[in-house]
């Protein structure tokens, strides 16, 4: 997966309990919690991360990237309509979760081959 303030990807990690078990297993909107289903992205280049700013602002603007701090307290969004995990919506190619220093985390690869999540 990939933010779009971070400087590398990631990887979601989904964490075995109450899930549908194949090849891997099969996230749902919950997994969204910060350096356990959300691994850091190298970087962040968002001004709006304290640390960031902080750090440009000693560079005499000149931006500075800080290591990533993934701040994600919604859920991932949309989630599938029709396919439960856990009693959540499982999450598809479409889903985003959204970082609190404006980052758009969405996913690059399904890691799942063998069900087609709609």
């Amino acid at each position: 997966m990939q933010c779009s303030f971070g400087a590398a990807p990631s990887v979601l990690n989904v964490l075995p309990a109450n899930r549908t078990m194949t090849a891997m297993p099969i996230a749902n909107i919950m997994d969204n919690k910060p350096f356990v289903n959300i691994m850091p992205f190298g970087m962040c280049n968002s001004m709006a991360n304290p640390l960031v700013a902080s750090a440009t602002a000693a560079a005499f603007g000149a931006l500075t990237p800080m290591p990533c701090a993934p701040v994600t307290a919604a859920p991932w969004a949309p989630g599938s309509p029709t396919v439960m995990v856990a009693n959540m919506p499982a999450l598809n190619n479409s889903s985003k979760c959204m970082c609190s220093y404006g980052g758009v985390i969405q996913l690059s690869s399904p890691g799942q081959f063998t069900i087609q999540v709609p």
